[in-house]
Formats: structure tokens, C-alpha cells, sequence
């Protein structure tokens, strides 16, 4: 029996995300979180590349202005949540507690990683979405800190993955943890993705979409209505000149009332198309939320553009998800 059924990838096709319950094995969840602390124990990052994340505007800004941020596409680095260092650049928390994600290349060097990136079930629901040459574009582990996991503000994916034709990229997002309101799981605007509600002449049409333990892909999947678009992107500037990214559009005020609230149990992912609209907010419990997430990239006629911050390298490609 296929892991993702028919049902589940019209539910993708209305909303531009579903949730797949038993991706992983709750011992595989633990593994996976066991080999992130110990890459943490060992993490030695220089004081002028303490990078914080964020997806406020200005934070954003900052942070696609560090070459720490921009040369990370092919590298394992560390970025940290605000707050975590005094004026001298020291570790006022734990550094276990200070981590916001860990990125952009765990698929590539960390066995476990790739081991669950590629795994059959992963290359089962590309191959259900109609995938022909699927890569991996980017992987992240995401950790929510309890109490001080900040807030992730409403975008698309595709602000800062985006191909032509749109939609042909696709998140995987991971629970390693249970993922629930109280400790900052996704809200997505359903069918956000489809806003411009045109019809599609043709059957196929590529995408993007985000899952828990979170990978990129790129994906083509059957869907009767256009891609919504992307209002703002996040895009190089020339060599040479800084800063080093700048902002492209607005992104849209959006209402309250639209978003839904996304839990997923501990071990399901969440499939996310590159253009639905979500967010996360703070997480003030006493529990983190770690995920493991990755993007992919349907390959086949697709031009990845040379101005997004992520792009491949001599050192690392990305990779082709098929491995048979």
C-alpha cells in the first residue's frame, strides 16, 4: 500500500498542504534528534559568524546580508535565536537552548539525514506527485526552543526557492517532537496557493511543498487550477556589491481569521506547496518542537534562478532524490 493515497494528494491539490501521519518511527524520531545534540556538543562557531534568524523584514534583511548565511547552501552551520548572546558575543543560555535551525547540507553529510531524505517512503510520495527528476535543494533542522523559539511570520517558500515555470519546488516538514498550538506548529491559509483560481489548460504543473523534518524537493503534481504566484522575493544582488540580498515586492497583509491551525503528531510530515501561505508562532511552553525539514525541485524542465540566495556548488550539487 502506497504511504500517500489519492486522497491525500487531492487534499494537497485543494489546499496546498496535507498532513501524512507516520512518516517515521518514533525511535527513528529520537535518533535523529540523539545525532543533532551530539553535532551540537561539537559546534565551535566564531563570535563575528554568530548569526541570529528571523523572518521579520528587517531580521531577514540582516541575516541574507552575512556571507556565514549565504555560503551555508552546501555547508552544516548554525544560526541562533535573538537574545542567546551578551555584548561580548557569550552564551547567556545553554547552547543546547540557544540553536533556531541548524543548516543548509544535513542530507548531504549526515548519514542519518540522507538515510531518511532518501528513504522509500520520501521517494514513494514524489513518485505519487508525478515526479520525474526530483532534487534536493536544501535541509534544515528546525528547534523551536522552549520559551524562546521565535515566531516565523506569514510567507511562501517560493520567496526564497523560486523557479520557472513557478511550482516546481516542494517542503517536507518533519515532526521529531509532537508538533501542537501550544508549541508553535504551523498555520497555513488553505488553498492560498490556488488564490488567482485560474484553470490550467494542461493536467500537470510543477510545485512547491514543505514537510516536517523538512526537505526540499521539486515536484509536478496534477492540479486544475494555476499557481497563485509569489508577491515578494528574497534575491541576490551583483557580485561584488552589498548588501549581499535584497527584498523584491511586499509581502501581503494577511487576516487572522484565514489561518488554520496544523498539529502533527510526532514521526507525520507535513507536505507544503512552495506557494500556500503559512506561518508559526512563538513557542512559550515548556516544550521545544523539533523538526527535521527539507526542500526538493522537479528538475525536468525547470530553470532554478540564478539570483536566489541558495544556489549549488562545484562541492555540492543538489543531489537527484531517486536513488534507484
Amino acid at each position: 500500500m502506497d504511504f500517500m493515497t489519492d486522497r491525500d494528494v487531492q487534499k494537497y491539490s485543494q489546499d496546498g498542504y496535507v498532513v501524512l501521519d507516520g512518516l517515521l518511527t518514533s525511535r527513528e524520531c529520537d535518533e535523529l534528534r540523539q545525532r543533532m545534540a551530539e553535532i551540537v556538543d561539537r559546534m565551535d562557531v566564531p563570535q563575528h559568524c554568530r548569526t541570529t534568524f528571523s523572518t521579520s523584514p528587517d531580521q531577514q534583511q540582516q541575516q541574507g546580508n552575512a556571507d556565514y548565511f549565504i555560503t551555508s547552501g552546501d555547508k552544516i552551520r548554525f544560526f541562533f535565536e535573538k537574545g542567546v548572546f551578551d555584548d561580548k558575543g557569550e552564551f547567556l543560555v545553554p547552547k543546547q537552548r540557544s540553536l533556531n535551525k541548524v543548516g543548509h547540507a544535513l542530507h548531504a553529510y549526515e548519514p542519518l539525514y540522507k538515510e531518511v531524505t532518501h528513504s522509500a517512503k520520501v521517494q514513494g510520495m514524489a513518485k505519487k506527485l508525478g515526479l520525474v527528476s526530483p532534487v534536493i535543494l536544501q535541509s534544515m533542522f528546525i528547534f523551536k526552543q522552549p520559551g524562546i523559539g521565535g515566531e516565523v511570520t506569514p510567507h511562501q517558500d517560493a520567496t526564497f526557492l523560486h523557479t520557472e515555470p513557478l511550482g516546481r519546488v516542494a517542503g517536507l516538514w518533519i515532526a521529531l517532537e509532537d508538533a501542537t498550538v501550544n508549541n508553535g506548529c504551523l498555520w497555513f491559509i488553505p488553498g492560498s496557493h490556488n488564490s488567482n483560481g485560474t484553470t490550467l489548460t494542461r493536467t500537470a504543473r510543477p510545485f512547491v511543498v514543505c514537510v516536517c523534518v523538512c526537505v526540499c524537493v521539486m515536484l509536478c503534481v496534477e492540479s486544475r487550477f494555476a499557481p497563485g504566484g509569489v508577491s515578494r522575493r528574497m534575491v541576490r544582488t551583483p557580485k561584488g556589491s552589498f548588501p549581499l540580498t535584497h527584498f523584491t515586492g511586499l509581502e501581503p497583509a494577511y487576516e487572522d481569521a484565514k489561518f488554520i491551525p496544523v498539529p502533527v503528531k510526532k514521526g507525520g510530515v507535513i507536505l507544503i506547496h512552495g506557494e500556500v501561505v503559512h506561518r508559526s508562532a512563538e513557542n512559550t511552553s515548556e516544550d521545544s518542537r523539533h523538526v527535521y525539514t527539507f526542500h526538493v525541485m522537479e528538475a525536468q524542465d525547470t530553470r532554478w534562478s540564478p539570483d536566489n540566495w541558495l544556489q549549488p556548488t562545484e562541492e555540492l550539487p543538489f543531489p537527484p532524490l531517486y536513488t534507484k
